[in-house]
């Protein structure tokens, strides 16, 4: 009578085990097992527990091809059971590992499939077949698309957090965490009064004086230097919005920037047309801002600025803003500011820069161009691929956590109390810009590569995003061609796989609303293709998130460097500011208390970060994908040598591209 060993590992994770019964069938080509109870002595599936059991079969079942899981209940109790994986070894044979990575429940049976990665055309077995269709089409009901907003990408339907699959959701340990540190960080602002405060700010030094509960190297640096015009600059390039500055070759007719102007702020000797010439200006232009109505505070509505910045690469290699323009048509009322303007004048002018900038920032970079589209990506993950396909199996572990967190971050950001409701923008401001980005976010844009040229910015010194972005993007491309070659061995094999077409055709439909001129493709027709959307898609949820969110607690908590919400309207004449001006147009202490609440609990780093290129659920079974992960760990733990390695130079240490630091999906 030959056995097969099976070995079942229960997940880690928080209330993992169970006290049911636990009960398999394998099923062969040549026929299936009984239903097996595994059962030894002891207790069998304690959390972290892997157990080994023998399943008695009257002959050889051939080929394994499906691992049937059952759960049924212990006096009643009924508690779920996380099972990370079962591997099944069949008499004289290797084990074949059935990945899990699922809460069970009673009465809710699950067919697991294991072996090597399989693509649709490679399919055999009807029974495999059969299997492959049941589970797309139950993932398709239970993964839907709706529309969030007319003119954005499409989210899921879910929601709350309850609504999620069980293995979709936080871990009971994380929504622990965030909770408690809502409450810790709750009762420390309102223990110092400035939680629901309305009072406003007397001095700068109230600021770092009321959030000082959480604070970094960095924004002790930005409470002590941000009215710097070098360090203004600077945070053009390695701050929180590294992606909006460009190469200025032709002045906008609406910026009529003189040379009188700007020449006692260049290079002795030189003039503004040779330093243009020289590609040493560049631009910073919020035009896409122009006309959108802000909200209402106090009974007035609140002014947006869609303003222009031109900024100078000076001899000393320092990125210095040299003139602003705050609204979009020039006029009597719209001056052009100047360094040489009255120093609060010249503040007043970058405030409200960097107000837009950083309403910008998390509205569109941050909010929309990498939650949304992780979102649309791992829901057409979920909905396109069966759990056997290989690129499932390399894209899933770069969406953990992803739907959860926009679950929980729409509200927290978009609702009526939320950051960018209360943002000088409001809700619905903040939904009309994200309209009016949508256009601008093309296929060349998501791609650094492409994006860095065309801004002009493949030679501007000390861009740190830029060249630690550059050697990620270069690292992760490698490790996707190795697995993307090793799967599609030719354009047939990509032509034929019509779950990968219709993956990529759903997130053209529902992610980028059917336009053409985004340049995503409708189809694949190459691997080269494949392997470029795919170095795309873990780019944005791994580098490109960790570029622009990691630094909110640096740069965002001193909230006259960042200011989500100005009070008063941009000035229209110049020498008539005074820091008393500057005070007023802040927000009140409770408005700063909600913005930096808010920071705080969406970028904390909290228990259990999986770092890039970490890949703790076992999916893949073959030698091959697992030495590349392998390659790609080795490659990723240089870079960070490197990036440490220079960082000890630098007066400001660019961390967030750090390969130890970053995050292998968007979980905050």
């Amino acid at each position: 009578m030959p056995q097969y060993k099976v070995e079942v590992t229960t997940g880690d994770l928080y209330w993992a085990g169970t006290l049911d019964n636990v009960y398999v069938t394998i099923c062969g080509s040549k026929g299936q097992s009984k239903r097996t109870k595994l059962d030894n002595w002891g207790p069998d599936f304690n959390t972290s527990q892997t157990s080994t059991y023998n399943v008695d079969t009257l002959g050889y079942l051939g080929e394994v091809l499906l691992l049937k899981v059952e759960k049924e209940s212990f006096m009643q109790l009924n508690d779920d059971w996380y099972c990370s994986k079962i591997e099944v070894t069949p008499p004289g044979e290797k084990a074949i590992v059935f990945p899990c990575y699922k809460w069970l429940s009673t009465g809710e049976p699950l067919e697991l499939r294991g072996g090597r990665a399989i693509k649709v055309f490679e399919e055999v077995h009807d029974l495999l077949k059969r299997h492959r269709r049941n589970q797309l089409r139950n993932k398709k009901i239970s993964y839907q698309w709706k529309i969030m907003a007319k003119g954005l990408p499409l989210s899921s339907d879910f929601r709350t957090l309850q609504e999620l699959p069980g293995e979709m959701g936080f871990t009971s340990g994380r929504q622990g965490q965030m909770g408690l540190l809502k409450i810790i960080s709750d009762l420390q602002l309102s223990w110092r009064g400035v939680l629901g405060s309305t009072k406003k700010l007397e001095s700068f030094d109230e600021v770092r004086d009321a959030f000082t509960f959480k604070s970094t190297k960095l924004s002790d640096h930005v409470a002590k230097h941000w009215k710097e015009d070098d360090f203004f600059g600077y945070q053009f390039l390695n701050g929180l919005n590294p992606t909006m500055i460009k190469k200025c070759t032709e002045l906008p007719e609406n910026f009529p920037v003189t040379e009188e102007m700007v020449k006692p702020f260049l290079k002795e000797g030189s003039s503004f047309k040779e330093e243009m010439e020289k590609g040493n200006i560049f631009i910073y232009d919020q035009k896409k801002m122009d006309g959108i109505q802000g909200r209402h505070y106090n009974g007035e509505q609140l002014q947006i600025t869609p303003g222009l910045c031109l900024f100078y690469l000076n001899p000393e290699d320092k990125m210095m803003p040299i003139a602003i323009q705050l609204q979009q048509q020039p006029s009597e009322k719209n001056p052009i500011f100047l360094p040489s303007d009255s120093e609060t004048d010249w503040l007043l002018a970058k405030m409200f820069i960097k107000n837009v900038d950083i309403m910008d920032h998390e509205t569109v970079h941050h909010l929309m161009n990498t939650h949304f589209l992780a979102e649309v990506f791992a829901l057409a993950t979920h909905r396109c691929f069966p759990e056997i396909h290989p690129l499932y199996k390399l894209l899933v572990p770069h969406f953990r956590f992803t739907l959860p967190i926009n679950i929980l971050g729409r509200p927290i950001l978009l609702g009526p109390e939320g950051a960018l409701s209360v943002s000088s923008l409001g809700r619905n401001g903040a939904i009309e810009l994200m309209r009016r980005s949508m256009p601008e976010v093309t296929y060349s844009s998501l791609c650094l590569p492409e994006n860095i040229t065309a801004r002009g910015l493949d030679s501007v010194p000390n861009f740190y995003y830029r060249d630690d972005g550059l050697e990620l993007w270069g690292i992760i491309n490698r490790f996707v061609r190795g697995v993307v070659s090793h799967y599609y061995q030719n354009e047939s094999d990509v032509r034929r796989d019509t779950e990968l077409q219709e993956w990529i055709s759903e997130i053209f439909k529902f992610g980028f609303l059917g336009n053409k001129d985004s340049g995503i493709p409708t189809s694949f027709h190459t691997v080269d293709e494949v392997i470029k959307f795919i170095t795309m898609v873990i780019f944005t949820v791994t580098a490109q998130h960790g570029a622009i969110n990691n630094g909110q607690v640096d740069y965002v908590t001193f909230t006259p460097n960042a200011p989500l919400l100005l009070h008063q309207s941009p000035p229209t004449t110049k020498d008539e500011s005074s820091l008393e001006t500057i005070l007023e147009t802040l927000p009140n202490i409770g408005e700063m208390a909600l913005f930096n609440l808010t920071v705080v609990i969406l970028s904390e780093k909290y228990q259990g970060l999986i770092p890039i290129g970490t890949y703790p659920d076992q999916r893949f079974d073959e030698k091959a994908p697992k030495e590349m992960i392998g390659k790609f760990q080795e490659e990723l733990v240089k870079l960070a040598e490197v990036i440490m390695t220079r960082n000890n130079d630098l007066q400001i240490p660019y961390t967030y591209l750090n390969p130890d630091l970053l995050e292998s999906s968007i979980t905050e």
